[in-house]
This record gives C-alpha cells, structure tokens and sequence, in this order.
C-alpha cells in the first residue's frame, strides 16, 4: 500500500517534538482531527487560513527542515493550486472584513441603544409611583379536591407588598400546613389552595401597598361538589378536567445517588434531588427504580417515595440479594432521565470468627404437591476457610418456626426439599457451613405452595462440576477511586451464575471481596479504591456446583483517573511590554488528565483579524512566554494550548487584546502566577511570582489585597510592604470563599495590581496531614515527612525552604515511597532552621508546612546521637546482694535484651568467665544479668565492671567495692554465712522482743526453729539464771518470760540460750537506754488508756487527788498540771503513787489551791489527760473534810498515852522489890493513876507512886508479899484523851514453883474526843530509851518523804494491829511481794476504781 506523503505545512507542529515519538504521534493525530472537523467550515475560512500560511514574512528553512526533490516537487505542485486560488481568497478576506466590521457596527449601534434604555429605564424607576395590577386575579369554579391557584402581577415603585385576604380575613399558611402556598416571583404573585373543600368558596382578595398608596384585586372562588357525594366522602368522584400527565413534566435531576456501601442487617436510602416544572403538588413525577436492568416494585424491603422534590428508595433490611446496579428512570417531557450507581452490600459479622458468608437468591423450582427443588447462589469466599456445604431449612408461611430439612450438608448449590403438605405456603431459606462454623442464614425466599401445576419454572442445566476457570484479567484506569475490570469467559461455563471478583493491595497476603452477588458480565467496575494505592484482581465463576479456581492474576494497577488531554489552560495576562514584544503569562490547566503537562503552545493574531498564527512550535514548559516581531501600537490576542502524554488539549479562550505599547510607567509592572498553599479551615498561604517589569526602580515588598468571592470591596492585609514573595493569611471564616491580588512597590510607588486569583475556600482536604518532624529509629537521620491525603501517578512533592523550592541542595535529601515523601537532613545544624513546605503537584491542593526551631533540632539532635551511637537503656545498673549462705549476688537489668546479646563481666581489670566460685548468666525477659560469687572474702575486694553488647548498642555499669563500703558487704556476707550455719541447728527464727499485755506484763518473747524434744531453753538475767513459774515449751515454736510490776529494778541483758546435741544459739536483749524508753511507753500507753477519771480524797495532811490505772510506776512520764501550768513535788504538792494509782497531795490547802487540775500520761505517741475541777462546792466540802481529819489526827497525835516500858505479867519472888517504870507522853503533860485491883494505889512506905518530869511514871512495891498479887493498871490521861493499862503480877514464896503466869487483857484507853472508840496502841517492844519520843503510827499518816502503799486511813475506821508495820526502804514496793495492797476482806477506804 502506498504511502501518502503529508505536505510540510501540515507537519510542522509534529516535527519540531523530536524526543518524544509518543507525544509527536498524539499531537499529529489530534491536528489531522482538527483539520478533519475544520473541513466542514466555510471555503473562505480554509482559503485564508491557506493565505495566512503562504503568506508569511520571509522564512529561513532550518536545517532540519531541507526539503528532499520529492517534497520540493510536492511544494512547487501546491504552490501552483495555491496560486490559483490566492485571488479568491483575498476577495473573499475583503469581503469577510468589511462585513466583520459592519457587524461590529452594528452591534455598537444596538449597545449604544440599550445603554440608553437602560439609563431611561433606570429614571423611571426613580419615579415614585403607587402599586397598579397589570393583571387582575380572576374569578375560577372548580371541583371539590382539586386545587386553584389565584395569581396576579402588580408593578410599583418602590416594589409594593402584597397581602392575601378571604372574606377579609388574612391568609396564614401557618394555620393550616399545607393548605395554602404563597409565592413570589418575578412581580407574580400567586396563592395556592390545595384539595378545596367546599367551606373554601369565598371571595379572595390581594391588597398591593407601598408608601404611596394601596391597590386591591379580587375574585371569587366557586368549590362545587359532585351530586350524591356527602362532605365527608373521602373517595367522592372528581369529573375529569384538564389532566396533567407526569410525562408532561419537566425534570432535571440535580444531587445523584453515589456508588454506596452498604451491610448486611443496616438499611440505606438512595435520594437524588430534582427540579420539576410545574411543581404540582398533587402530580408528582413518575419515577421507576430498577435494579440490574429489573423492575423493582414496592413491598416490605423495598419502599420508594416521590415527593418534595426528591426520589427516595429505602432498603430497610440490607441482604447481599440487594447488591447490584441501580437506576432511577424519571419520566420527563422529552423522554426520560436516568441515573444509576453501585450498591455494594457486604457481609455481616459471622456467627463465629471464619465462617463463611451467608447465600443468596433463594428460589423455589420444580414445584409441586409434595416436593419443590430450592436452589440458591454459593457466597464469596475470599480469606476463609473453604465451605463444605449447606443446610436448608424451611418454614410455613405465618410462622416463625424454621426446621432443618437436610440432616447433612449438601454440596451443591441445589436440593429438593420433599414431605410438604399440599396446598400450605412456605419460605425457604439456607446456610452455608465450612470448618469454622455455620453462616447467617440467607433472606428467605418468596412464598411458594405446593400444588400440582401444568408447568412450573424449572431449574435448567444438567451438567455437574463448577466451571472452569475465568480467562485473562486486565485492569485498566477508570477514576481516582475506582478501576475498570475485565476478563474472558470461563471455557467450560456449566450454566454460569456468575461471577466473584476479588482485589488485593499489593505487598499485602490478604484479599477482599469487590462484590458480594454474583455479577453475570464479564466487566465489573471496582469502587472504594484508595487513590494512589496499587491493587491486582483475581476472578471465580460461580454455578450451582460452587465457584470455580480463581483465575490468574491481573497485572498491577495504581489507582489513578484515566488518561486524558489536559483542560484549557486560562488566565493569560501580559507581564511587560518594549513596544515590539510582549511577555506573557497564563495558569496551568485545572486537569492535567492524568499525565503530566509537558508542553505549551502559544498562537497569537492581530485583534481585527479571525486567523491564528503559532508563535512556538517546539513546546514550552514554563508559564511565561516572550512574543516577539510584534507591531507595535497593534492590538493582539492570545491562546493557550497545554500538552500531555495523551495529546494537546484544547485551545484556552482567547486573551483580551493587547496592545502592544512599550511600558515607560516608573512604578512596577503586576505580579503574576498567584497560587495557595496550605489552605486550611482558617488560614491559607498565597505566593506569587516577581513581576517581570520592575519600573524604574528596584522592588522593596508587595502588598497583598483580600475580598470576598462576588465583593469588589478589596481589604489589604499587610500594611507594611513584605519583601518576600509569599503571605500567610489568618482569620478567614471557614468555608467562605476569597480571592486575592498582589501589588508590586517600588521606590517610585504602588504598581499595577496582578490578576485576580482563583477563587479559594478556606477549607481544609479530608484527611489532610501536617508535616511530621522526626528521627529514624535505625538510621538516626533527622527528618520532615508528609503523607498526602491524596496523590496521582504523576504528582510531584516539591520541597521548599521559607518558600523557596530547594531542588538539588547538598544539605537535604528528598526522597518518595507511595504517599509518603521525606526530606532528610544530612548534617544540621543552625544553619537548617526556618519553614519548610511541601506542594504536592497535580491534586487539590496537598501542602503543608513546619517551621524548625532550635528547641526542636537540639531535642532531634540528641536523639539523633542516641540511635546512631545506642546506649542499652538500664533500669538498674550494676549492684549487689548478699544471698544466704554468704553467697554474693552481682547483677543489672536492662530495660530489653535480644536473644544475641554478649556480655562480659571485669574484676580489677581482669575478665571473670562462669566456673568454679563464680556463676554467671543472664534472662533475656527479665533483661536480669548476673554474677553469683559463692565465697566472698577479702580478696573480694576492688571494681566490679559489666560491658553490654547487643546488636549496635552498648551499655556499661560499674561498682566500687572497696574501703567502708567493701566491709559492709563483706561483714553482712559473713554474718548470711554463720547464719546459715546457725540454722543447721536449733536457732532462734525470730530475736528476743518485748510485748507489753493488757495487765501491763512485760513478755520479753521469742520464736524458736529446727528444734526436737531434747532442746532445752534458759533464761538468763546477767548470766544468772531464772527459773520462770512455767517451763518454756520449746515445740511450740514461741517461749517468753513474764516481766510482772516492771521497773528499773527489771534493767539489765536478758539472755535466752537454745541447744542440744546440734548445736546451740544465744539470743539477748538489752533492757536499758532506748529499749527500756519503749518498754515504758508501751506500758504508759496500755495504762494511760485503762486510766480512770481523778479522784477527790482527803487526809488529815490535806487534800488528795487519786488516778487509778491498770499500773503506775514513777518511770512512766506522768505530769500534774494545775490550771494548766506544771506542778512540782514539793513539800507544799506531794506526788506520788503506789502499783495501782497515780496521786498528788495539796498539803495544808489554801483558796490559791483551787481550780482546774489534770493528769498527763504520754507514752511517746499520744498523751492521755484525765481532769478534776477542785473549785466551787468541791473545794468547799473537801476543804471541811479535811479540817474534820486534821483535828481528829491532831488529837490523837497530844493525847495521853503510855509509851513503851510495862510489860504484861509479872512474877516475883517474895520478900523482893518490884518497880513498874513506863514511860507516858501527852501534850499538854498528862496526869498518871495507878490502880490495884480496880482501886487507886497511893503513895505509901510500902508502896510508892513516882511521876517524874511528866515523862516516866513508877510503881515501886518494897518486899513484896503474896497480897501484892493481883492486877495493875495505869490510867495516863490529859484533855484529849488517855490510855488504861494493865499488868498482872503474881508473887510466890521462896521455895515454890515458879507460876505459869496468867495473861492479862488490857483495856484500851481512848482519846477524850472519841472514848468509846479508839483502841489503845500495843506495847512497844522496843528498849527503853534515855529520851523517849512518841512516834505516831506508820499505818495512820504517812511520812512526807515516803509513798504510803494504801490510801491513808482515819483513826476512826482502821484497825491498828498488835506489831506496827516497818517502814519499807524504798518508795516503790518490794518484787518478793505479790501484791502491796491491802488484804481483801479489809474494805478499802477510798471509792471503788472506774
């Protein structure tokens, strides 16, 4: 076949692209397409472009361009026809222009005559004037239930208000929602009642006001009904009027459904919103939905609404039965209007993890009186395990109870269902098992009843097996979202069902399902993709037998819009001008079409001429253009083309013309190429580009102005020029729309305003990312990194530093991996700070930006050096333990350790490796190394050193053991040694210890261990032993010795000694210093809580105030107080106490004694108080009281008494003298009478009575005779009393036996205040005394320097025994003695204790 030789003219824009033959062979296609569709213009239009062509300036062939002898025999035959033709185009160019311009004429003519119109026109409206109704409204009679509409156009000015009336009542559609509709529109005026009713007859009226008058229209209504019907009928017949079709309605869909995606179980709506003309109410337009080509009916899953200007179908009960291609078919007056989209249902959660989905398409074949074949469509199974088979189950219609037909799963995807009974209805339903489990159960079938019927659907296909596998599978583009998929027919199809289709992400084991219903085409288009994302596609047939192998897998596909030509670029404004070139610049198209634009191609023509002329025929990449060889003072037009790798795109609209005059202005020329960055909810970054014509001076900044979409009203956001080619703008309102523009400034003033920008709202992309700031975890490099909400196979990110593009910059790396670009820093420093931003080519607008700080590098900076030179994060570094058996325990724990990890640990410079006194391991989960040393001794000594390797980090820790520190452990590791040893034996599990019970017993306590029958305990007080009341029960695992009355006597070193054939173990405990402190406390505070309230008692000495308590003793801190100040003991306040009380004695009391008085216990922790208040009435009765016993005592101290010297019986022999000398004391001095026998004896020769000095008194008998036998006695008596006593003296003769001597019974003396009471005291046993002093009783006052065991007692009430009492040495009782305190069955003077 010969080739047809192209004329060079018609190749020049192809051949200057000579480094891309794709885009050549694109770009000659899309001009021979042009120059196909030119052909159909007019004959003058070829010829002068043909003209044009010739006729161009004298031309210089390039090289490239040499013609061969073919082509200048081709040019010559052509420029022969052209010739020819040449005349008759320029005629026809004449011809064309001068009716160009008479056209122009004219329509300046026709501007010229609607401007002043529009000026009249506007003079009228100026003219107030009174509301006039052009058209009156106008009587209508109409049928009950169908509606009227009343309308009528006023005019005014200015605009007059209209108001609707009934019977002159006003309308309110608010009364009666949906009664009455008022509209407005274009001076039309309009009231709609809808379904009149017949009460609706009245006259209407509209009433027009404005300011300078009112106008009123009216008309009557007429609501007549059909004869025979009541006013109550809601089916009354309406006569036919004028019938309004829905096909006769005008409908444009506006908002579609989108592709939807749905699950099991949910329900969704698919709405799209429409315009219908007329808007009747009662007359909504047909619409029909369908799905996959069927016609969906309404029912209970499937409900459908046309009203309110929208069409709505609702599935309220989502099964996979419902996926499939959706329509909506709307019935319009030019024939229909369609949309459809995909409703993609996915399977709901399983019944149990893997099990597969539930099936579909339940339908019932072959039916008859017993028997129905129940087939169904088998699930997609995409990562589950694979199904086994099936169950179906089925149920009567009006029931809920389901029964299992099948006792085990079936295989295929078929089953005849027999034993129902004839004429009952039923559904069916089946579920899919696999090894996981049993699946949802399917949406039951259509009811079915079983009768005998001549023909019946059958199920066709008698083939068994699945189909063979689908053939090849190609994925090709569709949008940024979706793939196109296609794929061949199985060989072997066994009556297909379908088909499943199946995606992955590649790099990823997992696949989805991309539908969920068998699809019967051999095409499928995939939703929901991730833009940006590469996926490949498997395909399974589907029959009844099951899905069939998957077929091979497609070839990789990034999702991306399908390729196309770029749009138009726009925007072309001139940048300078010298009078014979012009500069332009113009806007990238808005889509490249998914290929990067790569070429621009600029044509010009003068502004009066309708023929373009290229200007470049190599392409261009940049945006800014120089045309030259222009005339200048011409006016020309420009146009833009943009080129990608599927051809050159269509022409931009033509610039306005240009004049071409050289710019001599001193103020700058406009900024051009306005763009955004970062748009955000609130703010937004414009930049520009330098004006090319910088006027007569340099530039010092620009001013950047801001409005409002649709305002004219400019604001300027800086009010300082800024000397940088960027602004970021704040306080924008979210979603509102702007535009901006920029002016250049110069020493010479503000210059010409750039181009208005593209509109821009102040939202931000879903998913729109910031730039993150990071180190990388292995390598350390510091880092900005960006994830693109959205990318296409030809975007770009463009890195740029306070937005200035960095391109190849030694200090950065920029790398790209899907969506994802990182600029990594290769050594920074201060150098490095400030805003970068990175622009994410060919998308919506992705950008971002971050601003480095010194704070953030530095922070970077030391992470950065920790990953690149790792340090083995411790938790503890190295330290020791001492472990029993004196074994000593080396160890660190890492917070994480790897399997690989090496160590080694260094004693003095010198590896130690596990062996023998050394163990050495480690556990990589606890991240624990360590070193057991098993002999730890003074060799020992020195540092301790663990070194770490694991992978690239390091770690080291270091211990000195050495000095002070090193005898610590070492004495410690000794001690766990013999503590070791100890044990073999009977030892002590727990030390001597002290408690204190609640008696105030001190128990010094103490747990023993490995003891037998033969250990033997002992109790030692300074290596004395003591020998407690109880044996000590060493099996019992606990011995104590009680401490009772405990005191300072009781100080001293316990010892308990533990042993037997084992060995032997001491424990001791030092009762003294801090030890006995505590013991004290804790008694003080047993004793302080046992503690009853103060209690009054007085004495003859004064007045007492007694605290009993479990136990006192004067160790305890106890403190008086006396009206809060602390008392003393003196001879004025005496304290004291005995085992049982706490007292404090007011001696001799006075009025300065009274008042508030208190006890204070502290036990070291807590202080217990007990308080009297001795004032008022309390004072006044113990202060009698005590005058009371102070006289008794008084008198009982002065009264007469006989002292000491009588004895009780006397024998004598006869004939000898007998002298009874005693010795008598009173005050005032007593007066002293013998008595014999009861008759007083006077002085006589043989008988005489002596009292000398007042102190001794005798009795001398001279030679006594038998008849001095008999009983004596001696009355000392003065005014307070006396005492009577008695001897018995019994005489014998001088050979006789001495007499038993016959004890008398003395009769006591009283003192004169109580006679009849007070016993006389015993004869004192002690030896005469050359100055006898009387020495009142022990037991009836106490000595001031002394502690009395029992409260003192009156004379009065206590019995004074035969042998006074010695007075004991020390204030506190003996510990030989039980208890201090008074016999029992004596009654106790004082109250009872509380």
């Amino acid at each position: 076949m010969a080739s047809k030789e192209i004329p060079w003219y018609k190749k020049k824009r192809v051949s200057q692209v000579k480094s891309d033959y794709a885009y050549q062979h694109t770009k000659y296609v899309v001009k021979q397409h042009t120059e196909r569709k030119s052909s159909s213009k007019s004959v003058s239009q070829v010829q002068a472009q043909a003209t044009e062509a010739m006729a161009e300036p004298a031309y210089t062939i390039p090289v490239f361009r040499q013609r061969t002898a073919e082509e200048t025999e081709e040019y010559q035959r052509v420029s022969a026809n052209v010739g020819k033709g040449l005349a008759v185009i320029q005629e026809e160019l004449h011809r064309m222009r001068m009716a160009t311009k008479a056209q122009v004429e004219s329509l300046e003519i026709e501007r010229e005559v609607k401007g002043r119109m529009t000026k009249r026109l506007d003079l009228l409206d100026e003219i107030p004037k009174m509301p006039d109704f052009l058209v009156a409204l106008r009587p209508h009679t109409v049928w009950e239930k169908t509606p009227v509409k009343l309308f009528c156009t006023v005019e005014g000015n200015p605009r007059p208000i209209v108001k609707w009336y009934k019977g002159g009542v006003p309308v309110d559609p608010l009364n009666a929602p949906g009664k009455y509709k008022i509209e407005s529109k274009y001076g039309v005026h309009s009231l709609i009642i809808s379904r009149c009713v017949v009460r609706d007859t009245a006259e209407y009226s509209a009433v027009a006001t404005n300011q300078h008058g009112t106008a009123t229209s009216k008309a009557m209504v007429t609501v007549k009904r059909p004869s025979g019907a009541a006013e109550s009928c809601q089916l009354g017949l309406v006569p036919h009027l004028t019938e309004i079709h829905a096909s006769k309605l005008e409908v444009s869909l506006l908002d579609r459904f989108p592709v939807s995606f749905g699950v099991e179980g949910s329900s969704i709506s698919l709405v799209s919103t429409m315009v219908v003309v007329p808007d009747l109410p009662n007359v909504p337009p047909l619409a029909q939905w369908y799905r996959d080509d069927k016609l969906l009916k309404p029912s209970k899953l499937v409900e459908m609404a046309v009203g309110g200007s929208a069409a709505r179908l609702t599935l309220p009960h989502l099964a996979k039965d419902d996926e499939g291609l959706y329509t909506l078919r709307i019935f319009t007056k030019d024939g229909t209007a369609e949309h459809s989209a995909y409703l993609f249902v996915s399977d709901a959660a399983p019944s149990a993890a893997g099990a597969p989905g539930a099936p579909m398409s339940v339908k019932a074949y072959d039916i008859n009186s017993d028997y129905v074949l129940v087939a169904w469509k088998p699930p997609n199974t995409v990562n589950e395990a694979p199904i086994t088979g099936y169950f179906v189950d089925r149920c009567e219609a009006g029931s809920d109870t389901w029964v299992q037909c099948n006792d085990a799963p079936v295989k295929v995807c078929k089953y005849p269902v027999h034993g129902l009974s004839m004429g009952r209805s039923y559904h069916f339903r089946v579920r899919a098992v696999n090894s996981a489990g049993i699946s949802r159960p399917s949406r039951k079938s259509d009811k079915v009843t079983a009768i005998d019927a001549a023909e019946n659907e059958r199920l066709q296909g008698t083939e068994e097996g699945v189909p063979s596998a689908p053939g090849q599978v190609v994925a090709t583009r569709n949008t940024k979202s979706s793939v196109f998929v296609q794929w061949e027919p199985p060989k072997h199809q066994k009556h297909l069902m379908g088909y499943y289709i199946d995606g992955r992400v590649v790099g990823s084991k997992d696949w989805f399902a991309c539908n969920h219903k068998p699809f019967k085409h051999t095409r499928f288009v995939v939703h929901g993709l991730i833009p940006g994302e590469s996926y490949v596609f498997r395909v399974q047939a589907v029959n009844v037998f099951g899905l069939s192998e998957e077929s091979q897998e497609s070839s990789p596909i990034s999702v991306e819009p399908a390729l196309a030509t770029p749009s138009a670029p726009f925007g072309i404004t001139m940048l300078s001008c010298d009078g014979s070139s012009i500069t332009l610049a113009w806007k990238s198209p808005k889509h490249c079409g998914g290929s990067k634009v790569n070429a621009y191609y600029i044509d010009k023509r003068d502004a009066d001429t309708l023929v373009w002329k290229e200007v470049n025929l190599t392409g261009l990449t940049e945006r800014v253009c120089t045309v030259d060889n222009l005339t200048e003072g011409n006016f020309y037009e420009f146009r833009v083309q943009a080129g990608n790798m599927a051809g050159v795109g269509l022409s931009s609209a033509p610039s306005a013309p240009m004049k071409c005059v050289a710019w001599t202005m001193e103020e700058p020329g406009p900024a051009y190429d306005l763009s955004f960055s970062e748009v955000r909810s609130h703010s937004l970054v414009i930049l520009w580009k330098a004006p090319v014509y910088t006027g007569a001076s340099a530039l010092t900044g620009y001013f950047v102005d801001m409005a409002k979409k649709g305002s004219s009203e400019f604001v300027t956001l800086n009010q300082e020029a800024v000397n940088h080619r960027y602004l970021k703008v704040t306080g924008l309102e979210e979603g509102e729309t702007y535009v901006f523009r920029v002016r250049a400034v110069n020493a010479n003033g503000v210059g010409k305003a750039s181009q208005l920008s593209e509109p821009v709202c102040a939202k931000a992309l879903p998913g729109t990312k910031e730039i993150v700031a990071g180190v990388d975890e292995e390598t350390g490099d510091i880092y900005l990194s960006l994830e693109a909400c959205e990318i296409c196979e030809t975007s770009k990110f463009v890195w740029s530093k306070n937005y200035k593009p960095i391109g190849d910059c030694p200090r950065v790396a920029v790398t790209a991996q899907g969506r994802t670009s990182r600029l990594t820093f290769t050594n920074p420093d201060k150098d490095d700070l400030g805003k970068y931003s990175v622009v994410v080519t060919d998308t919506d607008g992705v950008s971002s930006s971050h601003t480095l700080t010194e704070d953030a590098l530095n922070t970077m900076l030391e992470l950065s050096h920790a990953i690149r030179h790792p340090v083995i994060p411790l938790k503890h570094g190295l330290n020791y333990e001492i472990l029993e058996k004196g074994h000593v325990r080396f160890w660190l724990q890492a917070v994480k350790l790897s399997p690989s990890v090496s160590y080694r640990f260094i004693v003095n410079d010198k590896e130690v490796t596990s062996g023998e006194g050394h163990k050495i391991s480690h556990d990589v989960a606890t991240g624990i190394i360590q070193m057991t040393v098993d002999h730890f001794t003074r060799n020992n000594e020195g540092t301790y050193t663990v070194q770490i390797h694991d992978g690239k980090a390091k770690a080291q820790s270091s211990l000195v053991l050495v000095g002070d520190v090193f005898k610590v452990a070492l004495k410690e590791a000794e001690f766990q040694r013999k503590e070791h040893i100890r044990k073999q034996g009977p030892h002590f599990s727990e030390y001597l210890y002290f408690t204190v019970t609640e008696d105030c017993t001190v128990m010094l306590a103490c747990k023993v261990a490995n003891v037998k029958k033969e250990t033997t305990f002992h109790w030692f007080k300074e290596d004395e032993e003591i020998v407690p009341e109880t044996p000590p029960n060493v099996m019992s695992g606990a011995c104590a010795l009680p401490l009772p009355l405990f005191s300072r006597k009781d100080q001293g070193v316990f010892k308990a000694v533990l042993s037997d054939d084992r060995g032997k173990d001491t424990s001791t405990i030092d009762i003294s210093g801090q030890v006995f402190d505590d013991i004290i406390n804790a008694i003080a505070k047993i004793a302080g809580a046992s503690a009853s309230d103060l209690v009054l008692q007085c004495t003859p000495e004064g007045i007492r105030l007694q605290c009993y308590m479990n136990y006192y003793t004067e160790e305890m801190k106890t403190v008086w107080k006396h009206k809060e100040t602390k008392i003393a003991s003196s001879e004025k306040m005496r304290i004291g106490g005995t085992a049982e009380m706490a007292w404090m004695q007011i001696c001799d009391p006075s009025d300065k004694e009274k008042g508030h008085y208190s006890i204070e216990i502290s036990d070291g922790v807590k202080t217990h108080t007990r308080t009297f208040d001795l004032s008022g009435q309390a004072y006044t009765d113990a202060y009698e009281e005590y005058l009371r016993l102070k006289a008794a005592a008084f008198a009982e101290k002065n009264r007469g008494r006989v002292v000491g010297g009588l004895p009780d019986v006397v024998t004598i022999m006869e004939e000898k003298s007998l002298s009874l000398t005693c010795t008598v004391w009173g005050e005032p001095t007593p007066e002293v009478t013998w008595f014999k026998n009861e008759q007083e004896v006077t002085s006589t020769e043989h008988t005489r009575v002596v009292f000398d000095g007042g102190k001794f008194a005798s009795l001398v008998i001279n030679k006594v005779t038998p008849d001095d036998s008999g009983k004596y006695s001696i009355n000392v008596r003065n005014k307070y009393g006396g005492e009577f006593v008695e001897i018995t003296v019994s005489v014998y003769k001088h050979g006789e036996q001495i007499p038993e001597p016959k004890l008398g019974h003395p009769r006591m003396a009283t003192p004169a205040a109580t006679p009849a009471t007070t016993p006389m005291p015993p004869k004192s046993p002690a030896p005469h005394s050359k100055t006898p002093t009387p020495t009142p009783s022990k037991a009836q006052t106490p000595a001031p320097s002394m502690k009395s065991p029992t409260p003192a007692s009156t004379p009065a009430s206590t019995p004074v025994p035969k042998s006074p009492t010695p007075t004991p040495k020390s204030p506190t009782p003996p510990r030989s003695v039980k208890s201090p305190t008074p016999p029992r069955f004596m009654k106790s003077p004082t109250p009872p204790r509380k």
